[in-house]
């Protein structure tokens, strides 16, 4: 075995794959800020992480990135919603390759669905933002869209508006609903800047799955909204994390969860010897600093190459 960056690598051994990661860059032409936590956030500076990403890439020369979700902030001025939206999607677009979007809570608070999807050109369907793609036969990527259920992003009176507002109703008791005052244990997730998966979008994850598995593919699953307690916050999880993870865990194919959202980043390999690897964010990095990275797939494993706050990590597949 041979080192890189710290990490355990096949001596000699060429990556199946490599694909470029970031997540969180929630860029605002505003001051810096905090969170509600109080962790420093710096708005403007995230577009340069985006840049030096996008530069790194170029040079690296990755098979395509993935970008895990909320591109611009909450707090953006509304009337200048589009217009960074546009200008994130322009950076990532300075990537020589495919560059392929989640869509995040704060995605949903500048721009609704309808305009939001053709922009960043996910390839989903009524709105909807999950597919998935095969970039090489021994690899599929399956992307979920954690805010299918969900009271932000749909029309008022949309079935999935009330869906979600029926699931805060009965399981948030506070008048805030996204304050987790009360709620106790992964009870912690039922709040609105989360959101769940639908019925069809399980089906239909349980049938590309199925399709997987007589490939003898290896999948790579991924979502705005971390699908394991153990690699996040508890009131950062995916509403019903614990249905979607029933149906992944009916498949062996299936050996990494990737997510964003819970800012700290996080990692952790549950009872079935899936790989959970929540990303840190863009957006918490102090100027000069960065968090973005690369990761080469290899068919037994992943080498996360990650770049200052974003930690380099190895995923070495059970089965």
């Amino acid at each position: 075995m041979g080192y890189a960056n710290g990490l355990l690598c096949p001596l000699g051994k060429q990556p199946l794959l490599s694909f470029g990661v970031i997540s969180d860059v929630q860029y605002a032409d505003i001051d810096d800020g905090t969170s509600f936590l109080g962790v420093p956030r710096y708005y403007r500076h995230s577009v340069s992480v985006l840049q030096r990403a996008v530069k790194k890439w170029n040079q690296e020369k990755p098979n395509f990135v993935l970008n895990f979700g909320d591109i611009v902030d909450g707090y953006c001025p509304k009337d200048q919603s589009m217009t960074a939206v546009k200008k994130i999607v322009d950076e990532f677009d300075k990537f020589n390759g495919t560059v392929y979007h989640m869509i995040g809570n704060h995605c949903l608070y500048n721009l609704p669905r309808k305009d939001l999807l053709p922009l960043l050109r996910i390839p989903g369907h009524d709105d909807h933002a999950y597919f998935d793609f095969s970039p090489i036969p021994e690899y599929r990527f399956v992307i979920l869209d954690a805010y299918d259920i969900s009271a932000i992003g749909w029309p008022e009176d949309h079935p999935n508006t009330l869906k979600a507002l029926k699931v805060l109703q009965e399981k948030n008791p506070n008048s805030d609903k996204n304050s987790p005052s009360g709620l106790v244990g992964p009870a912690r997730r039922f709040l609105m800047f989360n959101g769940g998966v639908g019925k069809e979008q399980l089906e239909w994850l349980d049938h590309v799955l199925q399709e997987a598995t007589k490939l003898n593919q290896n999948v790579i699953v991924c979502c705005h909204l971390p699908l394991d307690p153990g690699a996040s916050s508890l009131a950062a999880l995916l509403w019903n994390y614990d249905e979607v993870m029933d149906v992944i865990h009916r498949y062996s194919c299936v050996k990494v969860c990737m997510g964003g959202h819970d800012h700290k980043g996080g990692q952790s390999v549950d009872s079935h010897g899936v790989h959970h690897r929540v990303l840190e964010a863009a957006l918490e990095c102090p100027p000069g600093t960065d968090s973005f990275g690369h990761i080469d797939a290899f068919d037994d494993r992943l080498l996360l190459f990650g770049t200052d706050r974003m930690k380099s990590t190895e995923m070495v597949f059970r089965h």
